[in-house]
């Protein structure tokens, strides 16, 4: 039957939730009024056209999805289901997928999700409707990722509907009384697509600087894969030298707290809604939150306008534009614009679905699941009869996907994810029975993805750039984070050849900060289009280093500066580099943050110490290695890089000695461990002087259990050439210390004055000697300190082993 283009006629409008053509009553999935414990999936929408419900309960049957959809005549209807059985194209035993469709309260016999390896309409029968208004709901039966895309009621009962596109999408939207030509949602001067970290930045920075901007995300919250959906911890370099406030943006959206992996990295340490908080804040800002980009309109080299559909409703809106970013990580805007990118063709770096287990307080059983990858008698990270460890379950490197197609496969992908999950979850408990009390706590059903298309700029960012630290002039975005790229890890990899789940890291130093070139963050054949993300223009190897999200929201603020010149001057973004580089390095000199990040790195020098003379630390000579660090005067409390590391037995003596004797008045220290905050100073310590004869204690300057990452005292004058620090308390046992400052006035050379700390032939005490020594917020160095919490400058921190 093909009278589609005659549907249109016949429409009309039920409720919210389903709409008819005459003989057709289409309900779509996604609009259900009640999700129930089903979640809306739009992952895929462009290969299998639609979003849909994902019955994700980890094993346990998740609540029903309801709703109530009024009919335009009673009578009998055959019904049919959109779905699959999403194991049957390995030709997996078992259909793990399988739900019920109930109307009014009653099943139908027809149990769904059992057959068909692609989505299809599954016929679910006749059934006789009585009364106009009713109740539909879909009853997962399993928990295991049972999908329904959408219902259809049809009069004729040799109707079949079409499951191709462009007829199935044209059968659609006439069911649903959708007009084919978009709604206008406006002009803007700047659209960004994607709402990750790097799209977040780019709207907040054009927003800041005047521009009115339309900004348009797929999903419900912001931050892609740093949101609670995902999970993933922001890593990279942001706020360097010489360019300190680039990176203010990132800053705001840091979150205060971060776990790794295991039940700890729960969904409020990303802070969804401060990051939709900081955008809505924002006037010049246009928010279209769960909108699909999906067509885009060019004219002469440039783009014109995005062509988005919104999820739930398959509305479509038309978004026109001066000027364009694509932070969809996929170049997805840039490839149907035309522009110009390169996919790795294999051995590209695969997603993730990250996953965890939790321990309860009673017996947790778990089915056998045949249809999952058989991991019976094979190796996977965390696994072991004896001493299973959680925490090396659902990492970052349980990753698939590597050759497969980053688009026309992804579903695959992800569902492989699933398999290796459940099949390693099946092994551990039926098969070693061992973790008798765990279950699966939590998995990511959105892919955490990192790598697709890269989008082709003038400068195409290759690893000897990195590797050489070749200097660009428009070198505008830090990097800290070296090349890392993921391939199979050889040690689980037999028997699951070309579709391996557990990869291992590949690292590749090179001098960091490297400062990545404007000329990335643009297209080179589209005119008016940037891109900032892990879609800029750079080679394969070379996304290593890039693709982590601080690196990607610093791209995401020089795009929105450059966005501001352009429409300043009325440019292309080439012209910016060309032209008006000198600008645009002013912008990044001033920063569009509203919190200056830097200024809180490095701690101010409190008035009772600078009125104790100078930091005569510089000039001693310091007893341990890597010693320079202890003396170098920079004190960036957030680059934990940058610290002196003491270990091994304690106590940890540090000594300090000058040619000549120096007088003493003051002290600071500045110790600790930076993650959000400052945390874990040195805990229990002393100043000692050396007299001449031996070493003794300064009085007032020592600690028990300090918890001030910025310890400082005045104290009686001592007069010296050797000064040492004795820690006996700290954190496991290591000292890490970032500065160690002494203040004083130096003497004159072969000085034979001796004053003691004792207070025998001394100057009179300091006045301020007496600052309290407790709460860290009672001085102005701590304040400053806890001010890092938010908005400091991060460095390059110690890196985990891949990401």
């Amino acid at each position: 039957m093909k009278p589609i283009s005659l549907l249109a006629i016949l429409l009309s409008l039920v409720s919210a939730g389903a709409l008819s053509a005459r003989g057709f009553v289409l309900v779509e999935a996604e609009s259900f009024s009640q999700r129930g414990g089903w979640v809306v999936d739009p992952q895929f929408m462009d290969q299998m056209g639609s979003p849909y419900l994902l019955a994700h309960g980890l094993g346990r049957p998740v609540a029903d999805a309801t709703t109530e959809i009024e009919f335009p005549a009673t009578g009998s209807y055959r019904v049919w289901v959109r779905t699959k059985d999403w194991v049957a194209k390995w030709k997996a035993p078992g259909t793990p997928g399988r739900f019920e469709l109930l109307v009014n309260g009653q099943p139908l016999k027809t149990v769904f999700g059992t057959e068909g390896a692609q989505w299809h309409w599954q016929d679910g029968g006749n059934i006789n409707i009585t009364g106009r208004k009713v109740r539909l709901a879909l009853r997962d039966l399993t928990g295991f990722e049972g999908r329904c895309d959408a219902i259809l009621f049809a009069r004729d009962a040799k109707f079949a509907p079409p499951n191709r596109d462009t007829e199935m999408t044209a059968f659609r939207r006439s069911c649903l009384g959708l007009d084919e030509r978009p709604e206008p949602a406006g002009e803007y001067d700047f659209v960004v697509t994607g709402g990750g970290i790097a799209g977040t930045c780019a709207a907040l920075s054009a927003a800041r600087l005047g521009l009115k901007v339309a900004f348009i995300q797929d999903r419900p919250v912001l931050g892609g894969n740093n949101s609670s959906e995902v999970r993933v911890w922001l890593q990279g370099a942001r706020n360097k030298e010489p360019w300190p406030r680039v990176g203010d943006i990132v800053a705001e959206l840091e979150q205060q707290k971060s776990a790794h992996y295991g039940p700890d990295n729960t969904a409020e340490l990303y802070e969804d809604e401060k990051k939709l908080a900081l955008v809505r804040a924002e006037p010049n800002i246009r928010l279209f939150l769960e909108h699909r980009a999906n067509k885009v309109e060019t004219d002469d080299g440039k783009m014109r306008a995005v062509i988005a559909q919104e999820i739930n409703t398959g509305r479509r809106v038309r978004i026109g534009g001066r000027w364009f970013a694509d932070c969809t990580g996929d170049g997805a805007v840039g490839a149907l614009a035309g522009a110009d990118f390169d996919v790795h063709p294999k051995g590209r770096m695969g997603p993730c679905n990250l996953w965890n287990v939790i321990e309860t307080e009673t017996p947790q059983l778990f089915p056998r699941c045949p249809w999952a990858l058989d991991l019976s008698d094979k190796p996977f990270p965390g696994r072991s009869a004896t001493k299973p460890n959680t925490n090396q379950l659902g990492g970052w490197y349980w990753e698939s996907g590597f050759d497969r197609d980053p688009f026309l496969e992804l579903e695959y992908v992800r569902d492989w994810n699933f398999r290796a999950m459940y099949g390693a979850w099946d092994a551990m408990k039926n098969v070693d029975k061992v973790l008798p009390n765990h279950r699966l706590n939590w998995s990511a059903h959105i892919l955490g993805k990192r790598e697709s298309r890269r989008l082709m700029g003038d400068v195409v960012l290759t690893l000897d750039d990195l590797k050489e630290g070749r200097k660009f002039p428009d070198g505008c975005v830090p990097t800290g984070w070296k090349v890392d790229l993921h391939l199979p890890d050889p040690k689980f990899e037999k028997g699951f050849e070309g579709d391996a789940f557990i990869s291992k890291a590949h690292f590749t130093g090179y001098p960091m900060p490297f400062w990545i070139p404007y000329r990335c963050l643009y297209s080179r054949n589209i005119k008016n289009l940037f891109m900032a993300g892990r879609d800029i223009s750079v080679t394969h190897e070379a996304l290593g280093a890039v693709r982590v999200m601080r690196t990607g929201g610093c791209m995401g603020e020089i795009v929105g500066m450059a966005a501001s010149l352009c429409k300043k001057h009325n440019a292309a973004p080439r012209s910016i580099y060309e032209e008006h580089l000198t600008e645009l390095q002013d912008l990044m000199r001033r920063g569009v943050g509203k919190q200056h990040a830097a200024d809180a790195s490095t701690p101010t020098v409190p008035a009772l110490l600078t009125q104790a003379g100078t930091n005569l630390a510089r000039l001693a000579k310091i007893s341990v290695p890597n010693g320079n660090l202890l003396n170098d005067g920079k004190a960036n409390v957030t680059d934990n890089s940058s610290r002196w590391l003491g270990t091994g037995q304690l106590p940890h003596i540090i000594e300090f000695a000058w040619e000549s004797p120096v007088t003493i008045r003051a002290a600071r220290i500045i110790s600790g461990y930076f993650t959000r905050k400052v945390a874990d100073p040195i805990a229990d310590f002393v100043l000692q002087w050396h007299d001449g004869a031996e070493w003794k204690d300064i009085p007032g300057a020592s600690a028990q259990d300090n918890l001030d990452p910025c310890w400082h005292r005045a104290f009686s004058p001592v007069t010296t050439s050797r000064i040492r620090l004795v820690i006996t308390k700290t954190k496991i046992n290591v000292s890490r210390i970032w500065e160690v400052e002494f203040y004083g006035t130096p003497n004159a050379v072969g000085s034979q004055s001796s004053r003691s700390a004792s207070g025998t032939d001394a100057t009179t005490p300091i006045v301020a000697a007496a600052v309290p020594a407790a709460p860290a917020a009672n001085n102005t160095c701590s304040r400053r300190l806890y001010a890092c919490v938010s908005h400091a400058t991060m460095g390059n921190l110690e890196q985990p082993k891949g990401n």
